[in-house]
């Protein structure tokens, strides 16, 4: 290595080892529980419409709340990374919403399953961009966006697994109540987050830990290789006194025209993303699917979402970020467009044929999955990046709290939307919120194989 490198310049250096493969299937299985839990309840929400005899007011709250606890739960956790640390507040939540999903099996009603939707909301809200902002810190340079879009493609794994159990369990007797004490496997993982993965070297640093900063990166070093003599690094003051910004210098003159972009994709990509998911098994049952071809249909549409993180994790480090990221946003615009459009396409090619309405609308959410997740995987990557040490983790919750408004207006507006003007319309006004999105993802930074800010 060369001389006087800082710890994190030490750690962009490094090749890809065993350590950050750890890493990233560690925090990665805590992201595929999220993706789990979330989109499990699209799918309960289907069977307590019939078991509950809930009305599209209701079914709207329940999906939403989440959101509501999500867009606390981002600005709160985000600035806790910042103070008490990545591994520990990752831990905390895993451990919060892993609780409350397990005790919602038990729920006697709509109001007690609500309130535990909210809890639940807190702990997912916190743990995203905590655990994004960790796996970025460590990623090696070179590849640090495409590492992160991996970590964002175990939310597929996470929302097949709920399909799966959506298809296989929620349709039985009480298979919302097995399916929510599934849930509770997040709040055991938490002890293995705890221990088992590393905090961030950045964020010690940044706390004068010096010692356990420098035990970290010679851990990872040790999985590359490196020997002692390898170990050249700049003094322990050199790399604390880098990190002097504060959360309120987000909107800033250096950091204004970031902050209101990255925001707005936020904003948009929840609203056109959780509109169309949360409510999709719930609309294609409406539509005229029994409940178990509706599952069966959405299970097709969520293993699009592997090729779109795939392609991503490709394109990310050959186009860049923002490049990628418009491009998926755009195929996003289209896919909801076509999904919308599909009913009537098929009537016009092969009216009253049922199977190939299927095949046709399947085609056109195949599309909007495979491009909407895509764009999800760059929008993860990009994140972490847009701001430095200091306000990282902060600076990337309260962009994800911002867009969780728009995942908590997007269900309670979907059958406002449907019942006075029609599902096209629905789909046309999501492909307008991808494209609000695409405008706004110009305007962040590019940071492909660039070092990551300290200050």
């Amino acid at each position: 290595m060369s001389l006087n490198l800082t710890r994190a310049q030490r750690l962009d250096e490094l090749p890809y080892t065993r350590k950050h493969n750890k890493l990233l299937l560690g925090s990665g299985l805590g992201w595929a529980l999220d993706a789990m839990d979330i989109g499990l309840i699209s799918f309960i929400m289907a069977a307590l419409a019939a078991e509950w005899g809930l009305g599209s007011g209701e079914l709207s709250l329940l999906g939403s709340i989440g959101f509501v606890g999500m867009a606390i739960g981002a600005s709160l956790g985000g600035l806790l990374a910042d103070k008490i640390g990545r591994r520990q507040v990752f831990a905390l939540t895993l451990l919060i919403y892993g609780i409350a999903t397990g005790v919602s099996a038990l729920s006697t009603g709509l109001a007690m399953l609500v309130v535990l939707r909210f809890i639940v909301g807190l702990g997912l809200g916190a743990e995203l961009p905590v655990a994004s902002t960790l796996v970025s810190e460590y990623a090696p340079r070179r590849i640090r966006g495409r590492v992160v879009v991996a970590l964002e493609s175990f939310w597929a794994v996470g929302w097949l697994a709920a399909a799966t159990i959506g298809f296989f369990v929620v349709p039985n007797e009480n298979g919302w109540r097995w399916a929510l004490a599934l849930g509770a496997i997040p709040a055991a993982y938490a002890l293995f987050v705890r221990f088992g993965l590393p905090e961030s070297v950045r964020f010690l640093e940044s706390r004068g830990r010096h010692a356990e900063a420098e035990e970290a990166v010679r851990e990872f070093e040790d999985a590359a290789g490196v020997t002692v003599d390898d170990r050249d690094k700049a003094p322990d003051g050199e790399v604390a006194a880098a990190a002097k910004v504060t959360r309120r210098e987000l909107f800033g003159e250096r950091f204004r025209t970031r902050t209101i972009a990255l925001w707005l994709v936020w904003f948009g990509i929840n609203f056109s993303y959780y509109g169309a998911f949360i409510w999709l098994p719930t609309l294609l049952f409406e539509g005229g699917m029994t409940l178990v071809r509706s599952f069966e249909f959405t299970l097709y549409m969520t293993l699009a979402q592997l090729p779109g993180y795939l392609v991503a994790a490709i394109l990310i480090e050959v186009w860049g970020r923002r490049p990628t990221l418009v491009t998926f946003l755009g195929g996003s615009v289209v896919g909801a467009l076509a999904f919308g459009m599909a009913p009537g396409i098929a009537e016009s090619l092969a009216p009253g044929n049922a199977s190939a309405a299927f095949a046709i609308t399947l085609a056109a959410g195949c599309t909007l999955s495979f491009f909407n997740l895509g764009a999800w995987g760059a929008l993860y990557a990009i994140t972490p990046e847009v701001y430095p040490t200091a306000v990282r983790a902060s600076g990337a919750g309260a962009a994800t709290a911002f867009g969780r408004i728009a995942a908590m207006a997007a269900p309670l507006l979907v059958p406002v939307i449907v019942g006075a003007a029609g599902r096209p319309t629905l789909f046309v006004v999501l492909g307008l919120m991808f494209a609000l999105a695409m405008v706004a993802a110009w305007f962040l930074p590019e940071y492909t194989d660039k070092a990551l800010e300290e200050a």
